[in-house]
């Protein structure tokens, strides 16, 4: 079974044509659902929250109403969903999904080709349509598409002393990050616990898996081989943990940085407590507000470093909405999810940095960025824009959640000081063969 690496800008979009269009066959038709309840499992978090303040336009338009059954971080709502799907039948409409997690849920979610116009499909981004299915069923409409680069504090780059001292020590000139190991030096140099910090990650779950992957590939290496054996535990992995393990040893990240989630890295960069953060496009807007973050005025953007092998690691994938099998008014869910996807709602996600699922977005939202005052944030997308090309899912398979939940406690292990990486990822590459080979792989 291949990998299938997400080139954003690059596959073809194979989806095939379905239902609801207007007579000019351009516009989508929502529907009319008068007193119906469509009930949906959505994402929660900062990043995320201000596209459903257009909850109410659809219920307007509609008749329809929504009601929020859960609101989580996706690795929580993941797990409540598994939960559902044990249980069976599932008893909500539309939910969050994200093409990392899409492969494991078999038949909880239609196939959206099937109900969607293909004049409709076509504004998507054809290549982040294309991730978007599981064996060639269209399970999710994409919101928006992501990939890591680095926010930065600009005043430390340009404090003199701060260039006087780095330049005594190694040689060059203080910018940037352009790879992994001037990161880590970095990282280690700008800090001053407990009142800054070089930087954090996201130490549990897929943050912690995903993370450890794009340096991986950075450094040359991967999570599985063509025949999909794991191959992490390789030089390349030991080098892509050792990393952690420097930073965290050098006490230049928060001790509970090993806990962290996406929220608690964005909070912390916000309030001033970060160097460096190699993070998601979805921040920029937050960080980028002086209502909200410390370092509006003092933020920059820079593409992602490479590793050992010259190359950019490209962690991407997209957050998306699905229709489950079991909704009771499948034409209702497929209205609320193309709404949320829906050109409006991109031109609003866009705004807030977000990289948008349609193409005439990109082009729309740096223009609006120019006009209202905005540049800092229109640099920031075109930052993001660049690193498309490097973008790159994770392992597209029903497994690869399983393969990463025995992965990032044995990171969180070495990182820790239990194990040596070389330890820590034999133990999880044992592990995850047995998961492979309990799938029929080999």
């Amino acid at each position: 079974m291949a990998l299938k690496p997400l080139r954003t800008l690059l596959v073809a979009c194979c989806a095939v044509g379905g239902l609801a269009v207007t007579a000019n066959a351009q516009e989508f038709d929502y529907g009319s659902f008068p007193d119906y309840t469509l009930k949906v499992k959505l994402i929660g978090g900062t990043q995320y929250e201000k596209l459903y303040t257009r909850i109410p336009e659809w219920e307007e338009m509609t008749g329809a109403k929504v009601e929020i059954v859960s609101s989580k971080n996706h690795f929580d709502l993941d797990r409540e969903i598994k939960q559902d799907i044990a249980a069976g039948p599932v008893s909500w409409c539309v939910g969050s999904n994200h093409t990392s997690f899409a492969p494991q849920y078999g038949s909880l979610y239609i196939d959206l080709s099937e109900h969607v116009p293909q004049s409709e499909l076509d504004k998507y981004v054809p290549g982040t349509l294309e991730s978007s299915k599981v064996d060639g069923r269209l399970v999710q409409l994409p919101r928006v598409t992501d990939v890591s680069n680095l926010y930065y504090r600009k005043s430390l780059y340009a404090d003199p002393a701060n260039q006087a001292a780095w330049k005594e020590k190694y040689g060059t000139e203080l910018q940037p990050p352009k790879t992994y190991d001037e990161f880590r030096d970095q990282v280690i140099f700008f800090a001053d616990p407990p009142n800054l910090y070089g930087t954090a990650f996201a130490g549990k779950d897929e943050g912690m898996s995903g993370r450890f992957m794009e340096i991986l590939r950075a450094n040359g290496g991967d999570i599985f081989d063509e025949d999909l054996k794991p191959i992490f535990n390789s030089e390349a992995g030991v080098e892509a943990l050792q990393w952690f393990v420097d930073v965290y040893n050098a006490g230049a990240v928060p001790a509970g940085t090993v806990n962290y989630t996406w929220d608690d890295i964005g909070q912390a960069m916000a309030a001033g407590q970060l160097a460096i953060d190699l993070d998601w496009p979805g921040f920029a807007a937050f960080f980028a507000d002086p209502e909200a973050s410390k370092i509006s005025d003092d933020l920059g953007y820079a593409v992602a470093p490479v590793g050992s092998s010259g190359k950019r690691g490209g962690w991407s994938g997209s957050h998306s909405f699905s229709v489950t099998e079991d909704c009771d008014n499948k034409d209702a869910g497929v209205s609320f999810a193309v709404f949320m996807t829906n050109d409006e709602s991109e031109l609003m996600e866009a705004k807030a940095g977000n990289l948008p699922t349609r193409t005439a977005t990109y082009d729309e939202v740096i223009t609006w960025f120019n006009e209202n005052g905005k540049e800092n944030l229109a640099e920031m997308f075109q930052v993001w824009q660049e690193s498309l090309a490097d973008a790159r899912t994770p392992p597209l398979i029903a497994e690869w959640i399983q393969v990463s939940n025995v992965l990032w406690p044995e990171l969180q292990a070495a990182i820790v000081g239990e194990k040596t990486p070389q330890e820590a990822l034999d133990d999880a590459a044992q592990e995850a063969t047995y998961i492979m080979q309990d799938a029929g792989y080999y």
